[in-house]
């Protein structure tokens, strides 16, 4: 039989978080950390991007089972504890662990960063179930079932609506199909904190490329040009991106870097910073990413 009585050693879950007050710290926080570690959300009510980092900081802490406890403090209310320890913006976390401030961070941080943060402190949780569910959908892809990876990525973004990785994802598979407006649109409505990730920039980068490669001609004849005069740059760079549309990445690579050898400032730099960005697009540690770098600054170093 279910119950809801937590495990041993564990907190009631609606024991894990509370609100504090100046004069109830230090039993709150102080006295309480020499137990488990206490996370400290300083906030106040005109704060927007608190508004944000909250219900993402308690998921996590009821995610972390009782290692951890979330204690919330309205700076408006009571400000003496934050000039104290020099908080100067908000909002503003800092871990308590036995009695004193071990870590902290500041800003509206996504679901996967305040994980790792509370890691940091109590060593590896499992899973999040966006974590589980955007498995499930990257299985999906893999397989070929484009559908039901959709499907999965937008159950994703209907739990977190700011989930770069599902956002990121959706935009991807939109482009893979040939929607290039429909991809850009999806990026377009990140929430500002999203569109920073990594994994947008990496979509927004094959984006670009997708259109640099649709304004292209027969390749055969880029083909052509490149082989009667090798020296003909504007012809090769064209042929490189075309062969990047067409998945003959190390082809491109080896244009671009061509380039690169013969005049490294032709066009101002324009071949080794479309190197960059089919890196970017790439991710740091596709094979092909990392192979065309060391090509790279071979030439740039040499």
């Amino acid at each position: 039989m279910l119950t809801d009585t937590p495990a041993a050693g564990q907190a009631p879950a609606d024991d894990l978080i509370k609100d504090t007050t100046t004069t109830a710290f230090r039993q709150d926080v102080m006295q309480e950390s020499m137990r488990q570690p206490v996370l400290v959300d300083f906030w106040a009510p005109w704060c927007g991007p608190c508004k944000q980092l909250t219900p993402v900081l308690e998921k996590a802490v009821r995610n972390a089972g009782g290692k951890v406890k979330l204690v919330k403090m309205n700076i408006d209310e009571h400000p003496q504890i934050a000039g104290q320890l020099g908080i100067q913006s908000i909002p503003a976390v800092i871990a308590f662990q036995r009695g004193q401030p071990v870590d902290g961070f500041m800003g509206a941080l996504p679901e996967g960063q305040v994980k790792g943060f509370i890691e940091r402190l109590v060593g590896p949780l499992g899973p999040t179930q966006a974590e589980d569910l955007m498995a499930e959908a990257e299985a999906a892809a893999e397989a070929g079932d484009v559908d039901a990876a959709a499907e999965i990525y937008a159950a994703v973004l209907a739990q977190e609506p700011g989930h770069a990785g599902a956002i990121a994802a959706l935009a991807g598979l939109v482009l893979d199909g040939g929607d290039i407006e429909r991809a850009k649109a999806f990026l377009d409505a990140a929430p500002p904190e999203a569109a920073k990730s990594p994994a947008i920039a990496s979509v927004r980068a094959k984006i670009e490329l997708a259109e640099q490669a649709a304004s292209l001609g027969d390749l055969g004849a880029l083909q052509r040009q490149v082989e009667a005069d090798p020296a003909d740059h504007q012809a090769r760079f064209d042929l490189a991106l075309g062969l990047n549309a067409r998945d003959r990445r190390e082809d491109a690579v080896n244009h671009l870097v061509e380039i690169v050898r013969r005049d490294r400032g032709w066009n101002e730099d324009a071949a080794r910073k479309q190197l960059l960005q089919l890196f970017e697009a790439w991710g740091p540690m596709d094979p092909m990413t990392i192979r065309g770098r060391r090509k790279l600054s071979s030439l740039m170093f040499s």
